[in-house]
């Protein structure tokens, strides 16, 4: 059986999908990369993509004044959503669709970050989809509000948000795309960034790495699936289920 292909929007040229595109692409699903921040065009629908998957950056969701491509994807987003094929947001990608449905994405209060591995829980309705996940991969200094017709699917200390589902889209505050190289490219390019507040030590990302990264792998394999074959659920349901 061939699959349509699963558009991955990144926003720089060193971005790589990692363990999610690895992932994928071991299921059958070829992967179209597009980078709008240097110039690609985003499908004016989506007939010929099997789903869509938004990743993170190092912008702000609330940059559209000032970043073309941050204003587009806001503006495109609503087509991934009419379409009904799944939707995956990740970190700025989950802020972006928030936004879109009409959430704040700001920093935290007290300046803090989340830069490491740190704990989540998961909701009672998170768990059919997110099982056990406990300990995740952050890179951030911004949350989102969970929006109106949302579930929250897991939440955390320092920032209460951390996944959320709307009909069959998802957002995941989280990295669970993180490999070793991914690691330590983020490590050698972001260091100045680990003393923000909050912020851990490089070689507890790396011990983390070493301890939680086969599980998230084993969770997306059994994610995945799952999310690809999701149908839109009604709106009305997602509300009685609050």
């Amino acid at each position: 059986m061939s699959f349509l292909p699963v558009l991955i929007i990144v926003h720089q040229s060193t971005s790589n999908p990692g363990q999610i595109g690895a992932c994928l692409q071991e299921m059958g699903y070829p992967l179209d990369i597009r980078i709008p921040a240097i110039g690609d065009e985003l499908p004016e629908t989506l007939d010929r993509h099997s789903a869509t998957v938004i990743f993170g950056g190092p912008m702000s969701a609330n940059d559209d004044d000032k970043l073309p491509h941050i204003r587009r994807e806001l503006d495109w987003i609503p087509i991934a959503l009419d379409s009904e094929k799944p939707f995956l947001g990740i970190c700025l990608g989950a802020q972006l669709l928030a936004r879109v449905l009409g959430a704040n994405v700001s920093p935290h209060p007290d300046g803090l970050t989340e830069l490491g591995y740190y704990p989540v829980r998961t909701t009672s309705e998170g768990r059919s989809t997110l099982g056990d996940l406990s300990c995740v991969y952050q890179w951030h200094r911004e949350g989102f509000e969970l929006p109106y017709s949302a579930v929250r699917l897991a939440t955390g200390d320092t920032f209460p948000n951390q996944a959320f589902r709307y009909k069959n889209a998802y957002g995941l505050q989280f990295h669970p795309e993180m490999t070793k190289k991914i690691l330590a490219w983020w490590l050698s390019q972001g260091s100045a960034q680990l003393t923000q507040p909050g912020a851990q030590p490089g070689y507890l990302h790396r011990r983390g790495h070493r301890r939680h990264a086969s599980n998230v792998k084993q969770w997306l394999e059994v994610f995945l699936p799952i999310w690809l074959q999701a149908r839109a659920i009604p709106e009305t349901a997602m509300r009685h289920s609050l």
